[in-house]
């Protein structure tokens, strides 16, 4: 399907394009480029409200500075789809998110215009600023380098670490700090409020306006320009902005706040920031899916990526299946939570600015004093929960398997050096889909496994979470507890079964077989399941195994595997390397046993965005790929190999 852009933006491919256009022309662009995101994510899908409430603020970055060559760096990368339409991806823009598409974030592989891969938030500050020095160090002295950042992303303890440097580095850095109250679900905290202060501020509101007219001759004041900003910065400190104090004492000179959707404006304004030297913050206050009716008006959350929609009456297109149909995992955990905290008052909910995407809002609306939303800082949930925990508290901390990576060093010397009672609820385990190697949830069965105390186990099914939940907040049960699960739904209709404990590192035998071996974890068991009944049509009858636990491993039901069979095949939504295979290769070579194995999983590379079973094909565990592993390993010679 082809997608007509306006007359104005077919005329532009790339930035330099737009550059030719006078200024009076720019709003007319950003209106056509609004609309072609409208037109392209209402069929295709995609992030959206995000995009939408930064069209202005894209048009006049690529307007004013000299991209590629002044390097722009976007914050997580969900507010990119104009950036990417204005730099030569407007043609296939159609293809984003797409298997074998373009991506749904800025990559550096994909466009000279992607200065910097990012996906995960609060990186772009850090960023810009290494660019900022390598540029000084190469003598580049008229390069610009500007990060995009949200209110939301602002909240992480990295961008204020790299505010904290940036002020001493005497860089050429333009922070715009991209301000709409909003990250995924509306922004918490103390910042928050702090930034609204600002916007809010009647004595600044006032005077604003005859500083930024101050500011706009500032270019024709030529060698006095420093010593007129100084005296603009002076003014600001000492009358008006008690608020900004903040970016100030970190060196930083602060400017705004100004309308995000004035493209003229904002070009103005970009214009002039160019010539003063040295770290900046622009405060634009923008809003999240401006310029469509419905995104405005409604749950923001939900426009965030609200999947297929009728642009014309904003009703979002949902197939209604004819039969019931199993819950997703996040919904199951969410549930689950509540259950368990109504018997046990011990039990706290935390998470990192993921309440909608884990579900822990059900928990938040039933028992607001009990589950807690931190910000986007996935470190900070960690020690929060670990010190929740020192005091008898049960913190089930939720936190997707990717974002998992950035609180690492947390997991290991807060919680499990410790021996703390911290159940961690990784969602999004294994392939993410969409949204690509940025979020998938590659590692976390590796990187777990290799921490002492922690106990690592992952559910076939919704029956299995709920069980494993339980399992995990029994007082006897103290100490770190992993349990990770997949986005999406499950296979249980009827999945609100009675709790039962399961024994620590027990998995079970799903049925029995002579020619073969089959151990899975997690949800990707069912594939395996439907496997089973295929191969039994092939004549070779297979033993499946659900390990349910990584650590610790089930060693008598490893040992009844390796006395019964000399081939199997390990099955994990996860890396080969270091996973479940691993775990299972490592138990058969301290007890000297002999066999084939071949190990299925993500392999040693990353994997690109697709729908999940698409990922699942191309890397060789979906139901055909673990069908043509048995029949190839069933026909194979004996001898011991390892795959």
């Amino acid at each position: 399907m082809e997608f007509k852009a306006g007359a104005l933006l077919d005329t532009i491919e790339y930035p330099s394009d737009l550059r030719k256009l006078k200024e009076e022309q720019l709003k007319e662009v950003s209106d056509q480029l609004r609309q072609f995101i409208i037109d392209v994510v209402s069929q295709k899908g995609g992030h959206f409200g995000a995009s939408l409430g930064v069209v202005e603020l894209t048009v006049a970055l690529h307007y004013v500075f000299n991209t590629p060559y002044d390097q722009l760096v976007w914050d997580v990368g969900h507010q990119a789809y104009g950036h990417k339409i204005l730099t030569g991806r407007r043609k296939n823009f159609a293809t984003n998110r797409i298997y074998k598409g373009i991506s749904g974030f800025p990559k550096r592989s994909e466009s000279e215009y992607d200065t910097f891969g990012v996906g995960h938030s609060s990186t772009s500050i850090g960023a810009a600023l290494g660019m900022a020095v390598a540029s000084n160090y190469k003598g580049e002295k008229s390069r610009q380098h500007i990060a995009v950042i949200g209110d939301g992303a602002m909240t992480a303890g990295m961008a204020f670490e790299a505010l904290n440097h940036a002020g001493i580095a005497h860089s050429n850095l333009l922070v715009v700090l991209n301000d709409n109250c909003m990250s995924i679900d509306p922004n918490v905290g103390a910042l928050k409020e702090y930034l609204t202060d600002i916007t809010t501020s009647h004595t600044y509101n006032r005077l604003k306006d005859d500083i930024w007219k101050m500011l706009g001759k500032i270019s024709k004041f030529g060698p006095n320009a420093q010593e007129i900003v100084s005296k603009i910065e002076n003014g600001i400190k000492t009358s008006l902005l008690q608020q900004s104090n903040m970016f100030e004492s970190l060196k930083f000179r602060y400017f705004g706040p100004v309308d995000g959707h004035d493209v003229e404006r904002l070009t103005k304004v970009f214009q002039d920031l160019k010539d003063i030297p040295g770290p900046k913050i622009l405060h634009c206050l923008t809003q999240k899916g401006k310029g469509y009716k419905f995104s405005e008006e409604g749950n923001q959350t939900v426009w965030h990526s609200p999947g297929l929609f009728n642009k014309d009456t904003g009703e979002i297109i949902k197939i209604v299946p004819k039969e019931p149909q199993p819950p997703k995992y996040q919904d199951v955990f969410g549930y689950t939570i509540v259950e368990l905290a109504e018997k046990n008052d011990k039990i706290m909910g935390i998470t990192p600015a993921m309440p909608s995407g884990c579900s822990l809002n059900i928990m938040m609306k039933a028992m607001p004093d009990r589950a807690f939303d931190v910000g986007i800082a996935e470190q900070h949930a960690v020690t929060f929960s670990a010190g929740l925990a020192t005091q008898g508290l049960i913190p089930f901390c939720n936190i997707y398997s990717s974002f998992m990576q950035r609180a690492y060093d947390q997991v290991v010397h807060d919680v499990a050096l410790q021996n703390l009672h911290v159940i961690f609820c990784l969602d999004r385990g294994g392939f993410a889909g969409a949204d690509g190697p940025t979020h998938h949830g590659a590692y976390d069965l590796a990187y777990f496994r290799c921490i002492p105390n922690m106990i690592v186990s992952a559910p076939m099914n919704e029956e299995e979470l709920r069980n494993l939940m339980y399992t995990a907040q029994l007082e006897e049960n103290k100490g770190p507890f992993s349990i990770r699960y997949p986005r999406g739904n499950g296979v249980m209709t009827e999945w609100k079964t009675p709790f039962k404990k399961i024994t620590i590192g027990k998995g079970q035998r799903i049925q029995n077989g002579d020619d073969i071996a089959i151990l899975t974890i997690g949800h990707i068991g069912n594939y395996a399941i439907e496997a089973c009944k295929q191969l039994e049509t092939k004549g070779i009858k297979v033993a499946h195994y659900d390990m349910r636990f990584v650590k610790p491993i089930d060693e008598e039901l490893l040992h009844e595997v390796f006395s019964k069979h000399t081939k199997v095949i390990t099955v994990e939504d996860g890396c080969v390397m270091g996973g479940m295979g691993s775990a299972v290769i490592e138990f058969m070579a301290d007890h000297n046993y002999n066999a084939n194995v071949k190990r299925l999983g993500i392999p040693d590379k990353y994997i690109e965005h697709g729908e999940q079973k698409e990922l699942h094909a191309e890397c060789g565990f979906d139901i055909d790929g673990i069908i043509k592993t048995a029949v190839e390993l069933v026909g194979a010679k004996s001898s011991s190999m390892i795959g």
